[in-house]
Parts: structure tokens; sequence; C-alpha cells
């Protein structure tokens, strides 16, 4: 069932803190908030973006450093300050013609629990809060953070011959 869902993977959407970091924030003196991200994270982002995959990154932050990190792997569709990710979520499928069935979406707390059972999969790091995890389809292995993007978004990929590590490793 789990390997179907993989294989049927259309697009992709995903928070961002707790699920691209490990969900601290650090604050400086001037107020600004600073996330670490994983660069492999990264890795698997823009390949999935260069592979022609829709991808939609919904946050509650409004973090413009969030924004460039992200449009920097060409993501375009970044959507910074929701409140309501389900109604962002639907237009963002109108707009593409895509349906809920056709995503698979990584999320890690309550504010993704709505979007999260409405979509065709959902996934979820391993330290995401127990609500998630009960109606996630899958449970990484990894933490936010830690590779848990590239863990699920690596195992789509190679699934649909998308992931070319081997074309990566000749042009080197």
């Amino acid at each position: 069932m789990l390997f179907e869902k993989l294989k049927s993977v259309k697009a992709f959407a995903l928070d961002v803190d707790g699920v691209l970091t490990d969900g601290l924030v650090l604050v400086n003196e001037e107020g600004h908030q600073l996330r670490r991200f994983n660069i492999r994270d990264g890795y698997a982002l823009q390949l999935a973006v260069k592979k022609g995959f829709p991808l939609l990154v919904i946050t509650g932050g409004q973090s413009e450093g969030v924004r460039k990190r992200l449009a920097g792997l060409g993501i375009k569709d970044i959507e910074l300050g929701v409140s309501d990710k389900v109604a962002v979520f639907k237009n963002w499928l109108t707009k593409l013609e895509l349906h809920p069935e056709d995503v698979l979406y990584i999320g890690d707390d309550i504010p993704d629990l709505e979007v999260m059972k409405i979509v065709g999969l959902a996934a979820c790091p391993n330290d995401a809060a127990e609500e998630i995890k009960a109606i996630a389809h899958y449970i990484g292995a990894k933490n936010g953070g830690e590779g848990v993007v590239r863990e699920i978004m690596e195992k789509v990929l190679k699934l649909q011959g998308a992931w070319d590590a081997d074309q990566y490793i000749k042009s080197v």
C-alpha cells in the first residue's frame, strides 16, 4: 500500500519549522529569527523541482530568510504567514489542476493536521507531535531538520526513476 502511494505522488507540499528545520528558533539582539536547514534536504528539494514536481511550502512563520533559502532552491510556491493551511493548499491544487490524492505532504504539528488528513500521502518526521504520527501514512526515521525531507523525497524520486545520482557522478 505505502509502496503504491509513493509511486503515485505527483507533487509535494510541506511545512518549514519542525520539518525543514529542527523547530528551534534563535533570536538575535535585533529580534531577527534564525533557523538551521539541512543541506541534504535542499538537494532533494531542488532535484524534485528540476524533475518537474510541483512543490508548495506552507508555513505560519514569516521569515524572509526562509523565503530566500527556498527560492534559491527553485521553489516558486512559498506561502509565509499562513493561518489556514487547508485554504492555501486547496487554492494551490486548483491553480495546478491537481487532486489532494496526488500530493505527499510532510508536516510535524497541529497546524498541519487538517491538510494531512486530505492528502494522498501524509508523512512526518520521527519527532512529530503524537497527533500527527497517529494519522501519518509514513513516519520518517529522521527528525525534523535532520534530513527527513531528503529521506522521504528520495524514496519517491527513486521509485519513479527520477533520482539520478549516477548521472551526477558522471558529470563531476
